[in-house]
């Protein structure tokens, strides 16, 4: 098949809608596969350029055989609607014209959470005449009213109608979890067409590894219970709660918190780490892509907070598979829902309620305490890995492809999954 994927995220973001579309990318490449990715130069989240890239209206490259067309757009930090909204639009416009001009592919995939991304691939795929895939990452606009960034209104209305257009003209969804698939049926969305492939941990990667004694050190962490929150610092993850509870075991000194990455939230953590004075956090600031096993390695357990609201309980965290990977025990603060129930199921760590500081710090209290039980889930951990590989993912995702195109009749004649058209 020739893939054609919109995305506005791809490496060297190291976010999660960027790595799980190159791990995928990569695998159906291996298998024989044309991918072309069209997105935009990489500023995610900060809205600065990484180093070695310029806001070019047009640059190709190749990227572990993947073909990346970079267009131009609006660049801004991921804070603030209205900047963020032109960032978006912008993306809509050049990502629909980038991929006007790409050798015709068998099918066109458009991948939230941002869904003018998607209004990108619909039209794209409307004017060639390909079959629509829509990736469904996140319920939006339902998680823009979830953090409080807008409120019901007229725009939310719009935006509901706009997201409903693009279920129905999708040839198919895939969803990242099964309760989002559940929501779109209840919504009236064709279930046949609707597909789950989740999250998942790319095991060549992520393994279980020694503390990187280099980083440990640097990070004063020498001897200590190591607390991880690796990732994008966002409205979502009601990261001060944490910082509440680790307010509560400042004098625990065994134990020490690692807050690693970027996003709208980060200023605020670092302000109020120093107005707490609190001793017991380390922050590291968005490292590559490539440090990130390096910085799991130091972690015993994985915090995987989010906000206390309904919407939440639909999420699959991808640090979740990451930790597994890893075989890190796991801390997860969200609310109710397919993600806490395979915690529980694998026993790979403890649920707590969510945004609840007093909660997350007894469980890990409770950690501290029962080494025996830290490792339990450690080794619980690392052996549900097997069972939500990338690889696995890649391959159902790239089935579910094959067949849409099948369905649709644009196929050129090559094997349902086999090499290049």
């Amino acid at each position: 098949m020739r893939i054609l994927f919109l995305s506005d995220n791809f490496p060297p973001e190291g976010n999660a809608p960027a790595t799980r579309l190159h791990e995928h990318a990569l695998r159906w490449v291996r298998a024989g596969h044309e991918v072309t990715v069209v997105t935009c130069a990489p500023n995610f989240p900060e809205g600065k350029l990484f180093p070695g890239y310029r806001n070019h209206w047009r640059r190709v490259e190749l990227v572990d055989g993947i073909r990346v067309v970079r267009m131009k757009s609006y660049i801004t930090a991921n804070e603030g609607t209205i900047k963020r909204t032109l960032d978006y639009l912008s993306f809509m416009v050049t990502g629909f014209v980038g991929g006007l001009f790409e050798q015709r592919p068998d099918v066109v995939i458009a991948t939230s959470p941002q869904f003018f991304c998607a209004v990108s691939g619909w039209a794209l795929a409307a004017v060639r005449r390909l079959p629509f895939v829509f990736e469904l990452r996140d319920l939006w606009p339902a998680s823009i009213t979830a953090v409080g960034a807008m409120r019901r209104g007229l725009v939310i209305r719009v935006l509901e109608r706009l997201e409903l257009f693009l279920y129905r003209r999708a040839a198919a969804v895939i969803a990242v979890t099964h309760a989002f698939r559940d929501d779109l049926v209840a919504r009236g969305i064709q279930a046949d067409k609707i597909h789950v492939v989740i999250n998942g941990v790319d095991l060549e990667r992520y393994a279980p590894a020694e503390k990187d004694a280099a980083l440990e050190d640097e990070l004063d962490l020498g001897g200590r219970i190591v607390v991880g929150y690796l990732g994008t610092h966002g409205l979502a993850h009601a990261l001060h709660r944490v910082l509440d509870a680790a307010e509560i075991l400042r004098d625990r000194p065994e134990l020490a918190f690692v807050f690693a990455g970027g996003g709208a939230e980060r200023a605020s953590v670092e302000r109020d780490v120093e107005r707490r004075g609190l001793a017991n956090v380390r922050l590291v600031p968005r490292q590559p892509k490539e440090m990130m096993g390096r910085l799991w390695s130091l972690c015993d357990v994985a915090l995987i907070p989010l906000r206390d609201t309904p919407v939440f309980s639909t999420v699959l965290p991808s640090k979740l598979f990451e930790a597994m990977g890893m075989g890190i025990a796991v801390l997860m603060s969200i609310p109710e829902g397919e993600a806490t129930a395979i915690v529980r199921a694998t026993g790979c760590g403890v649920c707590v309620p969510p945004e609840d500081a007093v909660a997350m710090s007894q469980a890990l209290a409770f950690f501290l305490d029962n080494p025996q039980a830290l490792a339990a889930a450690k080794l619980n951990s690392a052996a549900a890995a097997a069972d939500h590989s990338r690889q696995t993912q890649a391959m159902l995702m790239l089935e579910i492809l094959a067949q849409t195109v099948e369905r649709s009749g644009s196929r050129r004649g090559s094997p349902l999954l086999g090499g290049k058209t």
